[in-house]
């Protein structure tokens, strides 16, 4: 009874350490982002804007003197100079040599994802010729998920890179389209989002603890035959990216325009029924249940999209490169917690606590998002 008491304890431990874990993990998907956009003529000429968040900034530059929350048309020109200092000192352009930068007089805010955005212009004299280098290090240091959403312009070609806190040097080739780097710039970005987005790998992983059982007599059963588990799940794989695939790509396409709010308390809904539902099974076969609730999980997919910004000359190739991301990124956590569940299915201890013990924490975590995002 002593070692039964103990082994109980150790699961309600663990429970409670997975809750811990996940508490600390954002709900939502927006993120500390900057736009900046480079024009760059035949001869050398740089025309630039680089729109940064207040909130960033003012997390750099103590900007709310008077400490209420919000930031005031005033209060950004009292501390102009040290704003433009450090926006100065974070961004480097050179082309063969360096591009001293010359940034103009903040006048315009704009807002992206209903946050305030400072637009701040700039521009240099660089050499007609050789790729150009862009050194960026602003944020990273009250943000190391912080991106930079790169545009740059010439008369023959458009550029999409993502600057990251890996990655704060870009090179380009300037006589070069580089196609393939913007589809392996965003196919890397839907690798990123799909293994941070907790929400959908939670859902996923919902789905996942009951594909290697089946209901019968209301109890869980272990499926023996091995193909029989690879069939259901790639069913329900297959409803979840077919689905998420349509409405990723008709929101970032501007077919769909769902609000972002309830798109997200949508997904972590979703998480909440396809916990509960292990624990006390209502729809036991969940393949339109689940492209149903992937067609939520696509908007969610897009809104991130959104924020990193398509080019506007690539849009489909950047659509379906960060699609196939995010397909790479699910089957690579397939790939790793199935053969897991294979393995455990016929011990009495998954099938009677394990599967119910992880589908309650995933269905607490969803109740928090849930209440966060109403």
């Amino acid at each position: 009874m002593k070692a039964l008491t103990g082994f109980f304890s150790m699961i309600k431990g663990g429970l409670l350490l997975l809750l811990l874990l996940f508490s600390h993990v954002s709900f939502g998907h927006q993120m500390s982002t900057s736009y900046l956009a480079v024009n760059l003529d035949k001869q050398g000429q740089v025309d630039g804007t680089w729109q940064v968040r207040l909130f960033d900034i003012n997390q750099i530059v103590s900007i709310d003197d008077n400490q209420d929350g919000q930031l005031t048309w005033a209060e950004l020109q009292a501390h102009q100079v040290a704003v433009m200092d450090y926006l100065r000192a974070s961004l480097m352009i050179s082309r063969q040599q360096d591009c001293p930068l010359s940034f103009n007089p903040i006048q315009q805010i704009d807002q992206h994802f209903s946050e305030g955005y400072l637009v701040s212009s700039f521009n240099a004299a660089c050499d007609s010729s050789g790729p150009l280098s862009i050194n960026y290090n602003a944020f990273f240091n009250i943000d190391s998920d912080h991106k930079a959403i790169t545009t740059i312009i010439t008369s023959d070609h458009q550029y999409a890179r993502v600057i990251s806190n890996d990655n704060r040097i870009i090179l380009i080739n300037l006589g070069e389209s580089q196609v393939s780097d913007t589809f392996t710039e965003y196919v890397y970005q839907g690798i990123i989002h799909i293994w941070k987005g907790t929400d959908h790998v939670l859902f996923l992983l919902a789905l996942l603890l009951t594909c290697v059982l089946v209901r019968e007599q209301r109890k869980w059963n272990p499926i023996d035959n091995p193909k029989q588990i690879f069939k259901d799940t790639a069913w329900i794989i297959t409803a979840f990216t077919l689905a998420h695939s349509v409405t990723l790509t008709a929101t970032a396409l501007g077919i769909l325009n769902f609000s972002s709010h309830w798109v997200e308390l949508g997904i972590a809904l979703s998480v909440l029924f396809a916990a509960l539902n292990n624990v006390w099974p209502i729809v036991l076969r969940l393949g339109w249940i689940t492209f149903a609730f992937g067609l939520l999980h696509g908007m969610g997919f897009a809104g991130v999209l959104a924020e990193l910004g398509l080019p506007e000359n690539q849009k489909l190739l950047a659509i379906l490169a960060f699609n196939v991301g995010v397909e790479i990124g699910q089957l690579a956590i397939l790939a790793l917690v199935l053969p897991l569940l294979i393995f455990l299915r016929h011990t009495n201890w998954y099938r009677n606590w394990g599967m119910q013990l992880g589908s309650i924490a995933i269905g607490l975590m969803a109740i928090q998002w849930s209440v966060e995002r109403f």
